[in-house]
């Protein structure tokens, strides 16, 4: 049984109920399709919200507004909020839910909000008209989505909707199933890689960023450790387009400003940012492409040319390559990465051990993707391991088995509590950190028994590092090991965890032998006893239905 602070995404309440409402209304309509017409209608219902409240003030002419007029555009871009026109606001397309032109209205709509604010052109659904949308369960959803938030005037246009967003995106990706990896990274992976990686402050970047989610849990991270929204400057690459289309709405219903480029296009064939050098990249790209587009002189294979038959080791220098000096990166591969010697992958891997880029590995627990059964790993790399501001750790790299946690929530789904990823996380930042007699003292917070999440001090002028609450490093045997790059090469420069860590360490329980063992032979007779009458009693059964065994 968990304990109250081992929070999966199944702990929740009104999202779940609104999302088997949604879903009765889906009809006949694939959950690919039916997505972009709910996740559009959010959308839609966010920006009016947080219209409307700035129209009240406006009205109000208080304060700085005094004098205001409350239809004037330029007042809602001052304060970066979608100008929404009259014939897109919500209240409008409830009144008209139960027309029989709804779809078109929608329509209309996403296009007016398109047209008044650039930054969403071409970006919007635009087809509720079309014949294959039942236009009564059409003017239900939109009744149905008018409700989120009533009542809880004070948050309803940022977190509530924020959230029904997220879990929508979540229950569309189980929905669509292999299809749905393509927008979706498991929650509880992103928030381990984020809460690793400690994004506080600078360049982030996600070169196949799905729907977002990378970017949404690095802001929420430097909100909940009291940075500031705009700390990061947001960069991504998607290739398909209605997925990037997901993403900047994603981004845009919390207030997120991010750069994808200026269409959707291949990382590989056309990089968007091609100067860019970030202090932390974070992806999960595809797994063992073998549909990719290599350029066999890029400038990116610092470390050998990838095969063509799997693209994770471009992935990698890719990553690499997009790394500042005191960069981080943390990213999703399919666990054949760590062993591979197919194609030249084994050098690559070895001349990347070589350059002591590996910071950290982690082994993944089973089934946590909802698009594929392919067991997983983390990989972090930094370019920079003595940086002056954490502990030396040079040519060393710690290895986590981590493939013993998570919780399923249902019959094929795995997710990793709150308490498994704080002691993935702290374990990580342990090992990372200089040891507390080394810190100011400004920067360390102590850990609260109660607390189940990773506290961390904010960034301070007296100390230019934020610091995790922190405990002295020791090898766990099962469970983490920091090994060096000579042990590594020993291995074949392989990098698959449970090389390193070793077995459990097996807890005496205390009872002298001379009283255990006769206890379990005794308790194993009795098994065979009980064995034997089953075994009779099936023969029975069995002749009884006319096999004699």
């Amino acid at each position: 049984m968990r304990s109250s602070g081992d929070k999966t995404s199944a702990n929740l309440g009104f999202e779940a109920k609104l999302w088997l409402t949604a879903d009765k209304l889906r009809n006949n309509m694939d959950a690919s399709e039916y997505k972009h017409v709910v996740l559009g209608l959010i959308f839609l219902k966010y920006i009016s919200d947080a219209f409307d409240e700035m129209h009240a003030k406006l009205k109000e002419g208080k304060g700085d507004y005094k004098g205001s007029d409350p239809e004037d555009s330029d007042e809602y871009r001052a304060e970066n909020v979608f100008w929404v026109p009259p014939a897109a606001r919500w209240a409008y397309l409830q009144s008209s839910a139960k027309q029989p032109t709804i779809g078109k209205i929608v329509d209309d709509a996403m296009v007016a909000i398109e047209r008044d604010n650039p930054r969403m052109k071409g970006v919007l659904p635009k087809n509720y008209a079309r014949p294959a949308l039942d236009k009564h369960r059409l003017g239900e959803l939109i009744d149905l989505i008018g409700t989120i938030g009533l009542g809880d005037k004070e948050n309803r246009s940022k977190d509530i909707l924020g959230r029904v967003y997220e879990y929508f995106l979540t229950q569309f990706a189980s929905a669509e199933g292999k299809n749905g990896g393509q927008f979706y990274t498991p929650s509880c992976i992103v928030r381990l890689i984020v809460e690793m990686l400690s994004p506080y402050k600078g360049r982030i970047y996600d070169p196949a960023c799905g729907s977002g989610g990378m970017f949404v849990q690095s802001e929420k991270f430097v909100l909940e450790h009291g940075g500031r929204i705009g700390d990061l400057s947001i960069y991504g690459q998607e290739s398909n387009p209605t997925t990037r289309q997901l993403a900047i709405m994603n981004l845009a219903i919390r207030g997120i400003e991010a750069d994808f480029g200026i269409e959707h296009a291949d990382t590989f064939r056309r990089d968007l940012h091609k100067d860019l050098k970030a202090q932390f990249v974070i992806a999960n790209p595809p797994f063992n492409d073998s549909d990719w587009h290599r350029i066999d002189d890029d400038v990116r294979w610092k470390y050998g040319t990838p095969p063509k038959g799997n693209a994770n080791f471009a992935w990698v220098q890719h990553f690499i390559h997009h790394l500042a000096a005191d960069g981080f990166a943390g990213f999703v591969l399919a666990n054949g990465s760590m062993s591979s010697n197919q194609s030249g992958e084994g050098e690559i891997r070895k001349a990347i051990i070589e350059a002591d880029l590996v910071d950290c590995m982690v082994a993944m627990p089973g089934q946590l993707f909802y698009s594929t059964q392919i067991p997983v790993c983390l990989w972090f790399l930094t370019k920079n391991k003595n940086d002056g501001k954490r502990r030396d750790r040079r040519k060393e790299t710690l290895f986590i088995d981590a493939r013993k946690m998570g919780t399923l929530i249902d019959r094929v789904h795995r997710e990793l509590t709150d308490t498994d990823i704080e002691k993935i996380v702290s374990t990580y930042h342990s090992w990372r950190e200089p040891s507390k007699t080394n810190l100011c003292a400004s920067a360390i917070v102590p850990p609260s028994p109660s607390a189940p999440k990773l506290q961390v001090a904010p960034q301070n002028d007296a100390c230019s590092v934020p610091e995790p609450f922190l405990r002295e490093y020791s090898d766990i045997p099962g469970f983490c090991k920091s090994s060096t790059i000579d042990e590594i090469a020993s291995h074949g420069h392989v990098l698959t965890p449970g090389r390193y860590v070793g077995a459990e360490a097996i807890e005496e329980d205390g009872e002298p032998f001379e009283e255990k063992m006769p206890r379990l032979v005794k308790e194993l007779a009795s098994q065979f006893k009980e064995s034997e009458t089953l075994e009779k009693e099936i023969r029975k059964n069995l002749k009884g239905l006319g096999y004699d065994l």
